[in-house]
């Protein structure tokens, strides 16, 4: 019986996924946009990154502590960046994408443009909805955020991070789309660098951002559609054909 019931369960999770794509391609198949449904990352416990940590102290002025006897912190390793997670991991920018996949299992996806379908917009905050977007030779990190920056008042961000630096970010456009109900709303902006943190662009309000009742305006039985598509910044376009 024990075994039946999981088995069933599990039957009944794969056939609500299975719908949710089904309806999510039947709307964007016209467009020709490759659909991806990502589940929710929800922790009981918030844990902040280490970025974020170090961007509080210097906010309050205090230092972290000097040890004379503890070897010198490579600058080039960069600290895992998948929210949500205190993972101590820590190793150069063009492995980031490989403990991703392995590590935080995040799907990622191929495509100029895509559908972002996160589910279970319901869940308490803080929650995250993460996937891989590769495109146009290289990966970004979108970010989907359920989060109280005032207490008792969720609101939803969502990012667009390049794993990349600085310098390559500004070469790129991405545009966030909900469209639903004859009502349509779009982000555009520069991607923001993987080295820079996710909780400071959100805490910035650099991003898309939705209250609760917005959310649930573009928002179809309980899940939300995002529209993705990443191009190349004008200004790049121009150098290159000069």
């Amino acid at each position: 019986m024990l075994f039946f019931t999981q088995c069933f369960g599990a039957v009944l999770d794969l056939i609500h996924l299975r719908f949710q794509h089904y309806k999510a391609k039947r709307v964007f198949s016209a467009a020709g946009q490759l659909v991806c449904v990502v589940n929710p990352t929800h922790s009981l416990k918030y844990a902040p990154t280490r970025c974020a940590a170090a961007q509080a102290s210097a906010e309050q002025g205090i230092l972290p502590p000097c040890h004379h006897h503890e070897a010198v912190h490579d600058p080039q390793l960069v600290p895992c960046t998948c929210p949500l997670f205190s993972c101590p991991w820590e190793g150069h920018l063009e492995v980031v994408v490989s403990h991703l996949r392995q590590t935080h299992r995040i799907n990622i996806l191929q495509g100029a443009e895509i559908v972002f379908l996160a589910t279970d917009m319901h869940l308490p905050a803080p929650t995250d909805w993460i996937i891989m977007h590769s495109c146009l030779g290289h990966q970004f990190l979108l970010v989907l955020r359920k989060q109280e920056k005032y207490e008792g008042h969720p609101q939803f961000f969502a990012t667009m991070m390049l794993i990349g630096t600085p310098t390559q970010a500004n070469n790129f456009t991405y545009r966030l789309e909900l469209n639903r109900n004859q009502r349509r709303l779009k982000w555009e902006a520069t991607p923001r660098s993987i080295l820079e943190c996710v909780d400071s662009v959100i805490s910035d309000g650099d991003c898309l951002v939705l209250n609760t009742s917005l959310a649930q305006l573009f928002s179809d039985n309980g899940s939300l559609a995002i529209g993705i598509a990443i191009t190349t910044s004008k200004v790049h376009s121009s150098e290159a054909e000069m």
